[in-house]
């Protein structure tokens, strides 16, 4: 069969300044990913899953043993335009808009304008950003910023699609979005490698999975057979009444094994969050959560500019008090000042030790002048 990934012994070892082998992330892998699969590259944090994918992508050289990709070396350009990549962290240029960066990308595959129009305006729909599509991508929140990475990754219409941590940020209703896409790529004949940490997407999307702890595989295989318990027999029948209930005991009991426990069966969290929520859509609650309102609080309506124009001319009023204590005449421009700013200043100096008086006795009244003097030169400026 023609993999359209398949690794074979493939290893990476990271090595110091010297050359000496520092890091092995990835050892001795054997992998292989068949057209049309939805694959799940799974492992904790430093398990060799992100080095795997830069190998198969051609962004770093294995150690030993081989990475084949369309049964090519990834190194080959040619097999490029066929592959899409999401990273975990989406790298977008942040004055371009949805259709900017989505016209960007097109151009690097050479496609014609318009079928560079086409495509994106079918991916702004797809990943549910019409509404924000023209504001530049700087602006969005991380769930966003993931949305219009995955739709970044779909502009060339790849043949294999590499996603790393594609739901990361986002919230529920995203979540299930980007799956449905996963999903659906998968029946249109298109090959997926999906690396997350949020396993019951990948036990939703996923046909196999192989799981790494130390760069090395731990297990593989279809999700529904790894996840199979065969130590553990469940029956699922309609709702049986006590005597049923403890004639069903009995019968288990004289084949020498124990009944552990008997409960209803519980549904996934995620589909009752999707229908609780329906539900109260439907029935047109009102809600205290988030909501558009009109008017914005008064400390963001622009009374902080008139308070701050306000002290200003306070200051500068008390600037123009005369050094014989008398008030200066009063100009249009210049209201009466409220609070004595200069008393006040040179309140602080009376309160000083008296031993600091006798040695300075001009400096801090200067030092006063000298600020007031700039805060007029500021006001004359203005």
């Amino acid at each position: 069969m023609n993999h359209v990934v398949e690794c074979i012994s493939l290893s990476k070892v990271f090595n110091d300044f010297w050359g000496r082998a520092k890091v092995k992330a990835v050892d001795e892998l054997d992998m292989n990913v068949q057209p049309k699969e939805i694959f799940g590259l799974l492992g904790p944090n430093g398990s060799g899953k992100s080095t795997t994918i830069k190998m198969l992508l051609g962004l770093l050289y294995p150690t030993s043993g081989v990475a084949r990709v369309f049964g090519k070396l990834p190194t080959d350009t040619a097999i490029k335009a066929r592959i899409g990549f999401m990273p975990e962290e989406s790298y977008l240029y942040r004055y371009l808009n949805a259709y900017e960066t989505l016209d960007y990308y097109g151009r690097l595959f050479k496609l014609d304008r318009v079928e560079r129009r086409r495509r994106t305006e079918q991916l702004i729909d797809k990943v549910g950003l019409r509404n924000a599509a023209k504001r530049p991508v700087g602006t969005y929140s991380k769930g966003m910023a993931r949305r219009i990475g995955l739709a970044q990754a779909l502009v060339n219409d790849p043949d294999l699609l590499i996603l790393d941590e594609p739901t990361s940020g986002l919230d529920p209703a995203g979540t299930l979005k980007v799956k449905n896409v996963i999903k659906e790529l998968g029946e249109r004949g298109k090959t997926v490698i999906l690396c997350s940490h949020l396993l019951a997407d990948v036990e939703d999307v996923c046909d196999r999975v192989l799981i790494m702890y130390g760069g090395k595989q731990q297990a593989v295989g279809q999700v529904n057979e790894l996840l199979k318990r065969q130590d553990t027999t469940q029956i699922v029948a309609d709702q049986l009444d006590e005597a049923t209930l403890q004639q069903i005991r009995q019968i288990i009991e004289k084949s020498g094994k124990h009944v552990k426990k008997v409960d209803h069966p519980t549904d996934r969290l995620e589909n009752l969050f999707f229908r609780v929520i329906a539900d109260a859509q439907q029935k047109q609650l009102a809600t205290s959560g988030a909501e558009d309102t009109a008017d914005a609080p008064s400390f963001l309506s622009g009374d902080g500019a008139q308070q701050g124009e306000a002290l200003v001319n306070a200051l500068v009023d008390a600037g123009n008090t005369k050094t014989d204590g008398t008030e200066p005449v009063p100009t249009a421009a210049a209201p009466k000042p409220k609070t004595d700013i200069l008393s006040k200043l040179n309140k602080v100096d009376e309160d000083a030790p008296e031993q600091a008086d006798e040695q300075e006795p001009t400096q801090q009244p200067a030092a006063n002048q000298d600020v007031l003097g700039k805060l007029l030169k500021k006001k004359d400026d203005a």
